[in-house]
């Protein structure tokens, strides 16, 4: 067994049931995925458009593919069609141009909203009140080819894991709150968060979707 198909078995045993892992496959190459597909994975997350585009004819046709990384609005038309989700909606002008090109596409596109709860700046997303203000105003109604799936979100890089859990907590809140606020919503259903260092702590606050990367790749090489 080579030591990724190790990790992933690993992993996979240390997560509890009704929990599915997306291995983050960016900077490492295809032969890499391949041993992870080869183990039994079959959903790997991308954040740059260009190594995603130039990755997916180069593996199997069930691969599934979600698109995790900050998401240029000159990207979305190339995206569509091509992903199983868009993980990292940040911005409602993002969304709306990625229901406009899934329609011009006839596709349907699914997605989660972006929460930000870290301290620093530099993470994208809308703030949770910003959240819920949109699905209070029902403005997901206007979208006529984007499923909302739920939301995702990532803890503040610290060592703190106080910290950590908290910032789980108040994503998961928010993600319960829009279940509260929508009840109707349909397919609802993900909380996507946690990372190889920190994941625990995110299936602990509900996370059902965990993106782990340096754990089943080792360090990526730039």
């Amino acid at each position: 067994m080579t030591p990724i198909a190790q990790h992933i078995q690993e992993i996979r045993a240390s997560l509890p049931a009704g929990v599915r892992m997306v291995a983050v496959s960016k900077f490492h190459p295809v032969e890499e995925l391949m041993e992870a597909y080869e183990a039994g994975q079959r959903l790997f997350g991308e954040s740059r458009q260009q190594e995603l585009l130039a990755k997916i004819p180069q593996m199997p046709a069930d691969t599934q593919w979600h698109f995790i990384g900050h998401l240029q609005t000159n990207k979305v038309r190339s995206l569509v069609g091509k992903v199983a989700m868009i993980e990292s909606v940040d911005t409602e002008r993002l969304l709306d141009l990625i229901d406009k090109e899934s329609e011009r596409a006839g596709v349907t596109t699914r997605v989660l909203m972006q929460v930000h709860v870290a301290r620093e700046e530099t993470k994208f997303g809308f703030y949770p009140e910003e959240l819920e203000a949109y699905f209070s105003d029902r403005r997901f109604e206007q979208l006529r080819a984007t499923h909302i799936c739920g939301v995702m979100g990532m803890a503040s890089n610290t060592d703190d894991m106080e910290r950590v859990a908290r910032d789980f907590r108040d994503i998961a809140a928010c993600y319960q709150r829009i279940k509260e606020i929508a009840p109707d919503l349909r397919g609802f259903d993900v909380l996507s968060m946690g990372m190889s260092h920190d994941y625990p702590l995110a299936i602990e606050a509900g996370s059902n979707l965990v993106r782990i990367g340096t754990a089943i790749f080792g360090p990526r090489e730039y």
